[in-house]
């Protein structure tokens, strides 16, 4: 029942908290020297989920290194105002998902109730 009520959404939820936790990884190997930035293609991953694939399975594959616009001598490719970018939109994104999700659970809960 839960894939048909939530559909893709739950899906796309975990994918988006994933996809935070690498975001933050970023963040905080900003001034690790070597350290190469990551992301997961959301699209991409949220597709092999649908298919079937596993959350860990679906983001091992979607995950790809972030190409650097500008790298660091000391071969850190994490550039903070992308990171930022990406995590503050993915947040948002998040929070969306997680509404709609409690609102979903709302309109259950109501027409359990007779409401």
């Amino acid at each position: 029942m839960g894939d048909s009520l939530f559909g893709i959404h739950g899906m796309a939820l975990e994918l988006r908290a994933q996809r935070l936790g690498v975001l933050t990884s970023n963040i905080a190997n900003a001034a690790t020297p070597g350290y190469k930035a990551r992301d997961i293609d959301f699209g991409s991953a949220l597709k092999a989920m649908s298919q079937g694939a596993s959350t860990s399975a679906a983001v091992g594959a979607a995950t790809q290194y972030r190409v650097p616009v500008m790298p660091s001598l000391d071969g850190n490719t994490v550039e903070m105002s992308t990171e930022q970018t990406a995590f503050g939109e993915n947040a948002i994104q998040y929070e969306a998902t997680l509404n709609m999700l409690q609102d979903r659970v709302q309109t259950v809960t109501r027409a359990l109730k007779g409401e």
